[in-house]
């Protein structure tokens, strides 16, 4: 901490908040922080004429502000610094690369349980006497006044609310004006530490047992008291182990079964019991670790990981491609336990929270109490408490989703990246716009900390870059133990639908290999990417399509909510029973979703035990872990999902796999469109067959003779691969590329175009106009009632100057800004858009 030497002097601080601005903020220390101050540490701090917040020292030196008066800080939070060097290095890093502000970065960076919530409060002013004044109050000033005498104090709106108006700020500022209130800032810290209450006996009754035995007869006449304490001596064996009275016993298991709480509450005030509070963690205790010997390599695996840690001698980075099912995992495990038996932290990234509850039970048996888990999921409190627990060392090794990069670590080790193929590692909004994936290998270099790129479909830039040298590179061919690759099969949809073989939206070749994989007691899983029961109602006489009132799309029904709903803004309204444009009854639903899939398939099999697994059914808390333990314990036969159930989930009794509506994802207008599609349909079909038996997937498609598909049933990836890379060659996409996306919004539709125009215009002298592409109105162009355009801009990797490229696109953005017509068109960008 900051100690003053000889002379009295002030302290400044530079700070960081977490805000929009591209800037340090400078305050002032007063006299009595002085020696609490040091960098990294959490402070609170007025910022405008309202507002407070949490910020971070940055820099502690004695220079005032030139430009402004520096305001004071108001209270020193940590008496440990909260984040790290490495951490603010990190974060400068990424507000950097993702062109946006270090504010920006700290306000996702930090959990919301670190930031203080501000708000303002009123009062009455003690200094004003209400009895002797000759200040005429209206109305509604008396009401405010009276029932400030009520209740000591109120936030603005319960104000509001007493008084029955919408804006309460005139009648505050004459209140101001004439004395009467005060205004001040309630701050309060959101994380609060789990406590339970525990009770043991007074020390007295533990080392004499005369004085045990005087209690005994003082309650003699008191059984409810005496059989109280006779259930704490059975429950605490205080002779045999003395130390079990210190640790006592949670107040809620004594008082369990009956026991009677006034009594309790007796024997407390008479000084026989004693109460007090522990912290405990809000995770449930994992069993004990089981030796890691139960986990052994394979010959294979072996081998793969000699080649990974040999490859780590010479690069940073390594892609291990391994085949779905080839055990992966086992390979993660013994990596991360070399790591941390040489004292290294450990990072384990997934892209998706329902990965975390499969594998995180499969983790806790090998690691225990070291590994901590975080993601989005989790309460405020619980982010926190592992925060601190990452600081503290209780835990050394994290799995977590992409936020998880910006925990406390000190000293890492290992980054696994597992699917790194995935867009969930990527950020959309808000800012800043990052990809977990690649600001990974940055944070592990920052740390001299090695990076495993982990997946059965690896993304074309990382296999580019592992064929190059760039990368280490390690496979895994064959599935692991017994298992075999799953039989992949097309069911063709436009034949079936000549031959009136379709029954709803299923295949006769797929409902057929269901009700087989069911009556033999196996499981199926059905995947198709939209949630909902259709993609949208239509009216079959003139061809009208309810669309979203605030975005270019059309209204999702979803039959159990029963509500027409935007996936885009939320926006949601009931389902329409006649056409609004030529009064018709005749309203059809176009298209399937998740829900429909579930519907139809408990008309045809009604006795199937059918679940859900998407956005709408996996909205709480524990909703993941739920149905993935029910399908675990074969509680459900046929689960229907979104992507969620392609990544990554391993499930012994899963036998056959569905997918539909394949077409629309291989055709949708994007240049990763055949790679994601390559990859979401090997990926699901490795959920298939996991243990002995050959599994079996069936792809409906109405083209069957595409070649895509064709290497999806080879699982020829190196195939894909050439393909791809000579298309991305071609037309300059990535990796030979960078892309940056800039969208530009405005409510009205002609002055975001004209916005877009000039500055497409004046970007393009700048960098080129092979460079610059559009502007173009998006697949969807109007979301939350502001219409998009979007400009894109390749640059070549390896002959452009990026750091040049970027100081001249954020130029040409503030230039748009300075024209007064353009001041209300907002600009978003995205480095690295995928």
């Amino acid at each position: 901490m900051m100690q003053e030497v000889g002379e009295r002097k002030t302290f400044f601080v530079d700070v960081l908040l977490p805000v929009p601005i591209p800037q340090l903020f400078t305050y002032r220390v007063p006299e009595e922080m002085n020696e609490y101050i040091a960098t990294g540490l959490r402070v609170i701090v007025p910022f405008g004429p309202r507002r407070v917040l949490t910020a971070i020292i940055i820099n502690i030196h004695h220079k005032a502000p030139e430009k402004y008066q520096a305001k004071y800080i108001l209270d020193v939070l940590d008496e440990e610094p909260c984040v790290n060097p490495t951490q603010v290095k990190f974060w400068e890093w990424i507000a950097s690369y993702y062109m946006c502000t270090t504010g920006e970065v700290m306000n996702i960076a930090i959990p919301s349980g670190l930031k203080l919530t501000s708000q303002s409060r009123i009062q009455l002013n003690p200094e004003f006497d209400f009895e002797t004044t000759e200040i005429e109050f209206t109305p509604k000033e008396e009401r405010l006044l009276e029932a400030l005498k009520r209740a000591d104090n109120m936030p603005y709106d319960k104000a509001a609310a007493i008084l029955e108006v919408k804006n309460i700020y005139n009648i505050l500022k004459f209140l101001i004006a004439k004395k009467a209130i005060l205004i001040f800032e309630e701050v309060k810290e959101k994380y609060k530490p789990l406590k339970i209450k525990k009770v043991r006996l007074q020390e007295l009754y533990v080392q004499s047992e005369e004085s045990l035995e005087k209690l005994f007869e003082q309650l003699a006449k008191k059984p409810k008291q005496e059989t109280l304490l006779l259930k704490y001596l059975s429950l605490v064996p205080i002779y045999s182990h003395p130390q079990a009275n210190l640790e006592g016993i949670e107040k809620s298991k004594l008082l369990e079964q009956g026991m009677s709480p006034s009594s309790y509450k007796t024997l407390v005030k008479n000084g026989a019991f004693e109460e007090f509070e522990i912290i405990i963690s809000r995770f449930d205790e994992y069993e004990p670790p089981t030796d890691l010997a139960s986990f052994g390599l394979s010959e294979e695996q072996t081998i793969v990981r000699d080649k990974i840690l040999d490859d780590f001698s010479e690069k940073n980075t390594v892609l291990l491609h391994g085949v779905t099912g080839s055990g992966k995992t086992e390979v993660y495990i013994d990596l991360i336990s070399k790591n941390l038996e040489n004292g290294n932290q450990v990072l384990f990234l997934l892209p998706e929270i329902a990965l975390t509850a499969q594998i995180v039970g499969r983790l806790s048996k090998v690691f225990g109490k070291k590994m901590g888990v975080y993601h989005s999921r989790f309460s405020d409190n619980e982010r926190v408490e592992v925060w601190k627990g990452v600081q503290d060392g209780t835990y050394n090794f994290i799995v977590g989703v992409r936020s998880s990069i910006f925990l406390p670590f000190d000293n890492l080790g290992l980054i696994i990246v597992d699917e790194e193929h995935e867009p969930s590692y990527k950020q959309y909004d808000p800012a800043p716009r990052y990809n977990a994936r690649d600001a990974a290998m940055v944070l592990a270099n920052f740390h001299h900390a090695k990076t495993l790129l982990g997946s059965a479909t690896p993304s074309v830039e990382s296999y580019y870059l592992a064929r190059k040298g760039q990368y280490g590179f390690a496979e895994l061919t064959q599935r692991y133990g017994d298992a075999v690759m799953p039989e992949i099969v097309l069911a063709n949809t436009r034949l079936e639908q000549q031959q009136r073989k379709m029954k709803g939206d299923f295949s006769s070749v797929l409902l057929g290999e269901i009700e087989r994989t069911v009556s033999e007691k196996f499981q199926v899983i059905l995947f198709q990417n939209r949630r909902g029961y259709a993609p949208y109602l239509t009216c079959e006489t003139c061809g009208w399509i309810p669309k979203c009132k605030q975005c270019s799309v059309s209204l999702t029904y979803h039959l159990y909510r029963n509500q027409m709903r935007c996936h885009y803004c939320g926006y949601s309204e009931p389902p329409i029973h006649s056409c609004a444009v030529c009064g018709s009854k005749k309203i059809k639903t176009v298209g399937l979703g998740t829900e429909k899939i579930e519907d139809e398939l408990k008309l045809l099999l009604p006795t199937a035990r059918i679940d859900r697994m998407d956005l709408d059914t996996t909205r709480k808390k524990n909703s993941y872990q739920q149905i993935i333990s029910d399908f675990e314990q074969q509680n459900i036969d046929i689960l229907v999902g979104t992507q969620m159930v392609t990544k990554g989930l391993d499930f012994d009794c899963v036998h056959l796999v569905g997918v539909f509506d394949i077409d629309r994802l291989i055709h949708f207008p994007d240049f990763r469109s055949h790679e994601r599609a390559f990859q979401m349909m090997t990926q699901v079909s490795g959920r298939a067959g996991r243990r002995g038996r050959q599994g079996k997937v069936v792809i409906q498609t109405s083209s069957p003779e595409q070649r895509l598909l064709k290497l999806v049933v080879n699982g020829d990836y190196q195939s894909f691969f050439a393909r791809e890379i000579q298309e991305r060659k071609k037309f300059l996409y990535p990796p030979f590329t960078r892309i940056i996306e800039i969208t530009l919004k405005s409510e009205d539709k002609i002055l975001c175009q004209d916005a877009a125009d000039f500055f497409t215009k004046n970007l393009a002298k700048q960098l080129g106009k092979r460079r610059v592409l559009g502007p173009e109105a998006p697949f969807i162009d109007r979301i939350r009632n502001q219409f998009l355009r979007n400009v894109m801009i390749k640059l070549e990797r390896g002959t452009v100057n990026l750091s040049l490229a970027k100081e001249l696109i954020e130029k040409e953005i503030d230039e748009l800004g300075k024209h007064k017509q353009y001041k209300a068109v907002a600009t978003v960008i995205d480095v690295d858009s995928i």
